[in-house]
């Protein structure tokens, strides 16, 4: 099974709420493609001639789909921006800039393509039950894209090594990196301390010629040097470690709860995906690794189980070695339930002779995973998932 093969293959748009009628900030409607949001964010400051932080997203979507998003500038704006990949229409003006919180969910629409017909045919129950029954809610691979086969800068960060996070951020190749990044990484792995030589190679822009400049004259400062490294990006690398325990801690434990079959893979290891949960466990929330968490006696020895594998207790979780940036606390629902699912005809693939495709949309909250339900599917039909 294929998805994103096509531009239009992959469709979302998000469901907000626009605080108030009146008011000096612009609501925009933005239609994006081939394009990531902070990439559209600095086209449409730019245009606007605002710096970027004017513009509030309430939710960030990636490059490779079609995404109708949701933005607000305090500014006397025009009704219509135009750039390189998308379209900004201004709705309304409000009292506000525009929070995650005024996001209330997200209408896929997708195109799951390269079906014999028997699989075709399996789509619309497949998805049916999916909506009745639900899935496990773990984290997909969009959350760790600063994943690297060498391990996770947000780990080194909490173990206090700053100068592996250094050596992570500078060498070490991430699932989200670009090919210019991919290429300079290479470089800095050959050239580890030639400070001044890969200072000169550093692409530009980007912020590790901030940390190369302060590291040619501190070659030992390596914790000075983190800290140079943008809070944005600090935060996301944080958060992408707590994601990863947290999606081990549940897959941990529904294991322990005797789900072992079938599995989804989640940035390189299986994961249980259970049919069905007991009723008291459907509303079951799980909270994020943080120093201060009490977590239940049921999951305790999940807990432990991955920390343990990890070399590492919940007293690691607290960034110390960071000045500005912190770890967040809050819980997650372990089950969500899509809603509002329509699977429309099959029809011959335009893509793939003699193999079928079906269209599907559903509805999701903020913060669940459209590709998690399209790896569920695939599960259960016994296929993989091809990205293009």
């Amino acid at each position: 099974m294929q998805i994103k093969r096509l531009p239009d293959d992959f469709v979302v748009e998000e469901q907000v709420h626009l605080p108030g009628q009146h008011g000096p900030y612009a609501y925009y409607r933005v239609e994006k493609r081939n394009l990531s949001t902070l990439s559209v964010r600095d086209e449409m400051a730019s245009l606007l001639k605002v710096t970027p932080s004017y513009l509030s997203f309430p939710a960030f979507k990636d490059r490779s789909v079609v995404a109708v998003q949701y933005t607000s500038v305090r500014k006397r704006a025009p009704e219509r921006l135009e750039g390189r990949g998308f379209v900004a229409e201004r709705i309304a003006w409000g009292s506000r800039a525009l929070r995650p919180t005024d996001l209330v969910g997200n209408r896929y629409t997708l195109t799951l393509r390269d079906l014999d017909a028997q699989q075709a045919a399996a789509i619309a129950p497949l998805l049916q039950t999916l909506g009745e029954k639900g899935l496990p809610n773990y984290f997909d691979d969009q959350r760790f894209g600063s994943f690297s086969t060498h391990g996770f800068i947000g780990k080194a960060i909490l173990m206090r090594d700053a100068e592996r996070a250094v050596w992570l951020y500078l060498a070490g190749p991430m699932a989200g990196d670009r090919r210019e990044i991919r290429n300079f990484k290479r470089l800095v792995r050959t050239h580890w301390g030639q400070w001044g030589f890969l200072l000169h190679q550093a692409p530009q822009p980007s912020n590790f010629r901030s940390v190369l400049t302060f590291l040619k004259d501190n070659p030992q400062d390596h914790r000075k040097a983190l800290n140079l490294i943008h809070d944005r990006l600090l935060s996301i690398y944080l958060v992408a470690f707590q994601s990863w325990i947290w999606d081990r801690i549940l897959g941990h434990y529904l294991t322990s709860l005797g789900y072992t079959d079938p599995t989804i893979l989640i940035t390189g290891l299986d994961f249980p995906l259970p049919p069905a949960l007991p009723e008291e466990l459907l509303e079951m929330q799980l909270s994020m690794p943080n120093l201060t968490v009490r977590y239940p006696d049921a999951v305790l020895p999940s807990v432990e189980a991955v920390l343990g594998e990890e070399g590492m207790t919940l007293e690691d979780f607290k960034a110390r070695i960071l000045r500005r940036v912190y770890l967040p606390k809050g819980e997650r629902f372990i089950w969500f339930k899509p809603s509002e699912v329509v699977v429309g005809d099959v029809t011959p693939d335009v893509v793939f002779p003699e193999r079928w495709a079906v269209p599907v949309s559903f509805t999701l909250a903020p913060r669940q995973y459209a590709t998690l339900l399209v790896k569920a599917i695939a599960a259960h039909l016994g296929v993989h998932v091809r990205v293009r």
